[in-house]
């Protein structure tokens, strides 16, 4: 992925939180991880801290540690580090937002909180003004993930409010399957990046102008899904869908073992070589040890790695 002016294009991997078995964050191995990203799958751009990375199952100073390691380790090898800050608390997020911007993170993206939330449009984005105004050098991109934080006001509504009152605003991380919300805030904002998150349907949201992709599959299919975007490009659609249909083939695999966040975590250890230790509780993996030689022997059936 690059960075063209202001623009956040191409594919941003969401980062698992190495743990060791105690359930510690494993701070060492952020470094090996970093070099796989960039040598074995090509992919310079990482969003830190958030789903994927269990960020809100992490307290204010483990996230600051984690941020702190990554933007260490990306320097001078990757392009963007975004660090998610957001959390239930304002202050944390805006402790956060600041202590970002001090490392030398690229952008900062929030989610809304998801306990007590925001009871109207007007009021999600006078919080992320609070979190924004915390870093104000950062690009600011707003986290869209309705199925976790229960908030489904539309996108391409909440655009225009953002734009005129956070000045770094930057765009969003829209992770939901509603492609018209989807395309009809690209059509209306066309200045803003969009960035989709449901990495199965990436191709469709990619017909109607996603301008990049943040997910976790990325981690280990980062090449393969780089395959598709330049068949896209290039107007080759039968090989994108091609792409995109073994790629959907192999998450439906793995819904299939029960499916989750630990899963997926484990999935990136198997396939990387890289053992980023369990979840941290209350999540709990299902994840088998012959579920692994399952997974390998699936992903060369399919042919994605």
């Amino acid at each position: 992925m690059t960075s063209d002016g202001l623009r956040l294009k191409g594919l941003v991997a969401a980062t698992f939180t190495p743990m060791t078995v105690k359930y510690e964050i494993n701070l060492p191995i952020i470094q090996q991880y970093v070099d796989y990203l960039v040598h074995k799958q090509n992919v310079k751009n990482i969003f830190v801290n958030g789903t994927t990375g269990e960020g809100m199952s992490l307290s204010v100073e483990e996230r600051k540690r984690l941020a702190e390691e990554w933007v260490k380790h990306a320097r001078g090898k990757m392009d963007n580090v975004v660090v998610h800050v957001g959390c239930l608390s304002l202050q944390d997020s805006k402790d956060l937002a600041a202590h970002a911007a001090s490392i030398g993170a690229d952008a900062i993206s929030a989610v809304s909180p998801s306990f007590t939330k925001p009871s109207s449009p007007d009021a999600l984005v006078a919080y992320l003004k609070e979190v924004a105004s915390s870093a104000p050098s950062l690009p600011f991109y707003y986290y869209h993930i309705p199925s976790l934080t229960g908030l489904t006001f539309r996108v391409s509504d909440l655009i225009g409010k953002m734009k005129d009152h956070i000045p770094s605003f930057r765009g969003v991380k829209f992770t939901d399957t509603n492609l018209l919300d989807f395309s009809m805030g690209i059509h209306e904002h066309k200045q803003h990046d969009f960035l989709y998150g449901v990495d199965e349907q990436l191709l469709g949201a990619l017909a109607f102008g996603a301008h990049g992709a943040v997910g976790s599959t990325y981690n280990y299919l980062g090449t393969t899904t780089s395959k598709m975007l330049t068949a896209f490009e290039k107007g080759d659609l039968e090989k994108a869908r091609e792409i995109q249909r073994g790629i959907q083939e192999f998450i439906t695999f793995v819904f299939a073992l029960g499916w989750g966040l630990p899963e997926f975590k484990n999935m990136m250890s198997t396939v990387s070589g890289i053992d980023l230790g369990p979840p941290r509780p209350p999540l709990s993996s299902g994840f088998k040890p012959e579920y692994s030689e399952k997974i390998r022997e699936h992903i060369k059936k399919i042919d994605l790695i």
